[in-house]
């Protein structure tokens, strides 16, 4: 069940500040990102959508290795006009999908954004996120402080 968490007064002592690493080891479905904290991005991809037009989503998994919880409450991505963080629920007997809160990843725990799940939706993409490219997302977190990290482009029937 997803739970949008407004804790963000509790959180604001939280520390994120997440330093791109790069290299051979990046790829696809496997790109990480570690900060000093110990958090950890694993996993990320962007996938286009099938028609031209409609948004993107964003897939990844955020590990946080520190001894603290923290809150992403926004992210951003290069290339897109509007970005919102957006979760899935059942209602009715019907999968609704709607912007969230900010949302909590407590120590020692992985919060998944995936498919059918939490994720970040892309609105209005720029000619030049294309598949097999990369842009960069950044990720707020209650307190203010961001994190940016590369995001590779895979085309919509790429296995995800």
């Amino acid at each position: 069940m997803i739970k949008p968490v407004f804790a963000a007064a509790l959180l604001a002592g939280s520390s994120l500040a997440l330093a791109a690493c790069g290299g051979a080891e990046e790829e696809a479905q496997s790109s990480a990102t570690s900060d000093a904290a110990g958090l950890t991005v694993e996993n990320a991809r962007m996938v286009l959508p099938a028609v031209a037009g409609n948004p993107a989503a964003i897939y990844f998994d955020l590990v946080n290795n520190g001894d603290r919880g923290v809150a992403v409450r926004k992210a951003e991505v290069d290339g897109a006009g509007k970005t919102e963080v957006h979760g899935t629920i059942e209602m009715n007997g019907n999968m609704e999908m709607s912007e969230t809160g900010p949302q909590a990843v407590q120590a020692g725990a992985t919060l998944k954004f995936e498919p059918g799940g939490l994720h970040v939706m892309v609105f209005d993409l720029s000619p030049d996120l294309v598949a097999g490219s990369e842009t960069a997302m950044t990720l707020t977190v209650a307190g203010g402080k961001s994190a940016t990290f590369t995001v590779p482009i895979q085309a919509a029937g790429d296995e995800r």
